[in-house]
Formats: C-alpha cells, structure tokens, sequence
C-alpha cells in the first residue's frame, strides 16, 4: 500500500473498531490488529487515539450535514422541511450505522465539537431562520424562533437514536409520523401559551 492507501485503510477499521466498542474501550493496539499491522504503524499515521478518532468522527459529521442541509434547502414548505429533514437523518442512520454509532456515544473529554450535539445545534441553526419566517408571517413572536428549532431538532435527533435499534417501522412511515406532529403542533400554536396548572412558587 502507498501511505495515502494505508492511511485511509486505518481510517476505515478504527471506525468499525469505535462503532463496536465506543472510544474508551478502543485502544491503538486493538486498531493495529483489526489492520493487520503493527501498533507503531497506526501510530506513525495519527500519533494518537485521540487523532484517530477525531479523522473518522469529522468525516461522518460532514456527511450528516451535508446530507440535513441539502433536504432543507431544497423543501419548498416547513412541511416539506420536516419531512425531508427527518428522511435525512433516517436515511444516513441506515446507510451509515457504525458512523451514528460512533457520533452518539461517548467521545474524548477534550473534544468540544465535532461530535453528533454539536452537528444538531448547527442544523437547530439553519432551521431557526425557517422557523422565524414562517412565525413572522403567522404572526407568532420571532423571538420564540431560537426555542423552537432546539425542540423541532430535539425531536428528530432522539427518534433517531431510538430507530437505530428498533428499525420499526421503515424510515418514510417514521419521517411522516414526525412531519405529522411537527406540522399539525405547529399549526395550531398559541398565540399566549400557558401552563394547565400554575406551579407552586418556592
């Protein structure tokens, strides 16, 4: 192999290696063997776990991104968006399931970013210009809109996870159920939401 060739292989057994058991019970050794190669091979390419698994987590990252980003600028309604948004993460998730695995679960203590939270408080972003838009001409609060896309992403982000193990039922009956209460909830906001019960002041 060239050095590019074997870099790239060790890419892709570390990420099988991370998506079966996690970063903390992965170790360079384990690596190298899973290559076929010595542990001072693994080492001379990334100098590091830590390096390592930074490489794999950034290339799956930019896949979810992409792949989220696309579905919203290309939906011609929010009720588009919500659908196509969700199709998006289910459809990575399926295609991609060692690269979730390994997004979702525990990281290094010195990663800050990079990491699955930080891919949706990014997508929560671009979705909060949608969101203040449409409540602008509804005439919501756009001041909500910030809170909103957090719980709208919130949403899609956990029945992911959920539907990773489950795979019940396919990905366009879960992406229509969510588009199906994140419409019809959004369509029927208060324009003065309150609380059914008022909490005790402590």
């Amino acid at each position: 192999m060239t050095g590019l060739q074997r870099r790239e292989q060790l890419i892709t057994v570390a990420r099988s290696v991370f998506a079966a058991n996690g970063y903390e019970a992965t170790s360079m050794e384990e690596i190298a063997q899973a290559a076929h190669v010595s542990k001072p091979v693994v080492y001379e390419h990334f100098g590091g776990k830590e390096a390592i698994y930074a490489v794999v987590v950034d290339r799956e990252v930019q896949r979810l991104v992409s792949s989220i980003t696309e579905a919203l600028l290309t939906s011609t309604s929010p009720r588009q968006m919500a659908e196509q948004a969700a199709l998006a993460l289910l459809d990575f998730i399926e295609t991609n399931s060692d690269g979730f695995r390994i997004m979702v679960r525990d990281a290094p203590p010195t990663s800050t970013s990079g990491t699955y939270w930080s891919v949706i408080g990014d997508v929560a972003v671009k979705v909060q210009a949608i969101v203040a838009k449409q409540f602008k001409e509804s005439h919501y609060n756009p001041d909500w809109a910030p809170m909103y896309a957090q719980m709208l992403v919130g949403m899609v982000s956990q029945v992911g996870q959920w539907w990773l193990d489950v795979r019940k039922p396919d990905k366009y009956e879960v992406a229509a159920h969510l588009a199906n209460l994140a419409w019809l909830g959004m369509r029927h906001l208060s324009h003065n939401p309150t609380l059914l019960t008022t909490p005790t002041k402590k």
